[in-house]
Formats: structure tokens, C-alpha cells, sequence
């Protein structure tokens, strides 16, 4: 019987601890990531006082042929303020394995974009993402980036740091 509770606190506890998404968006894409294809995603009705995290969710394959993912990330304001940022993400272990959760060929990763972000101004917010990667020694980008099938963004409420 005590090992009954313990077991249903601590279930308790880790369910307590999760910091669900207050808004989600994912878009499928054909197995490759064209360099031209920008990803949108409007967000609308966000607490303004609130801090939030903001994450880009991104699922590869095992086609995917690097151990790094190059963005450009961008949010335009409601009043045409916007703030473009170039991110690296590694994707692989040095072993090769992949980074992420999943079981099979693909795995999907959560990567930190945006920490304890507030969205005061009222009106929709954008945010844009394309990929920028390109191979060692090249100007050009690759043009059709394989093995990327989903790219979203999720919202979550920040974890107040005391």
C-alpha cells in the first residue's frame, strides 16, 4: 500500500511539473525543406503580461545528411517592428546519433528560440522561419535541405526564476 502513494505522488508530482503549451503549430512538410520556402505562423491572443518561451519544434529522418541545422528566425511586431535572428542547432551526437525524442527513423527536437519573451503590444504577431544551411566551402545554400518532415513553434508560459 505505501509503495501504492509513492508511486501516485510521485506520478502527481510529474504531472504537476509539465509546462504544457499554451498555443502549438506544426506544418508538414514533403520530406525536403526547400531554401525559399518561408514557414509562418501567426499567433493571436497572448496574455500580455505574461512571459513566455517560445520553442521551434523541428522532426528530421534518417535522410537527413547534417549534424547541425542553420534557421533564421524572425518575429514582426503588430506595429512592423521585427527582430530576425540566425540559429544553430546541433542535431547529432559526435557518435552520429540522433538528438531528440522518438523511436524509429524519426525524431523530433524542441529547440530553445525565444526565453521569457512577453508579446505586449496587442495585435497578431508573426513568426517566420526558413533554413539556412549550406555545405562546408559553399555561398549558395542547399537548396533542397532532405529529411526535415515537420517544422512547428510552441508556446509555453515561462517558469518564474526566483
Amino acid at each position: 500500500m505505501r509503495n501504492i502513494l509513492a508511486c501516485i505522488g510521485i506520478l502527481l508530482c510529474c504531472i504537476s511539473c509539465d509546462t504544457p503549451a499554451v498555443w502549438s503549430e506544426s506544418i508538414s512538410l514533403p520530406g525536403v525543406w526547400d531554401k525559399n520556402e518561408a514557414i509562418t505562423f501567426t499567433l493571436t491572443d497572448l496574455d500580455s503580461v505574461t512571459p513566455y518561451d517560445v520553442f521551434i519544434n523541428v522532426r528530421n529522418t534518417n535522410d537527413y545528411p547534417f549534424n547541425n541545422l542553420f534557421i533564421v528566425a524572425a518575429i514582426e511586431f503588430p506595429h512592423g517592428k521585427t527582430i530576425t535572428d540566425t540559429l544553430e542547432y546541433k542535431m547529432a551526437y559526435p557518435d552520429g546519433k540522433w538528438m531528440g525524442e522518438g523511436i524509429g527513423a524519426i525524431k523530433e527536437n524542441k529547440l530553445w528560440f525565444k526565453e521569457q519573451i512577453q508579446f505586449a503590444e496587442s495585435g497578431n504577431y508573426n513568426i517566420t522561419i526558413t533554413q539556412a544551411v549550406r555545405n562546408n566551402g559553399e555561398v549558395e545554400g542547399v537548396s533542397q535541405l532532405p529529411g526535415i518532415t515537420d517544422v512547428g513553434i510552441s508556446i509555453e508560459k515561462a517558469i518564474q526564476q526566483p
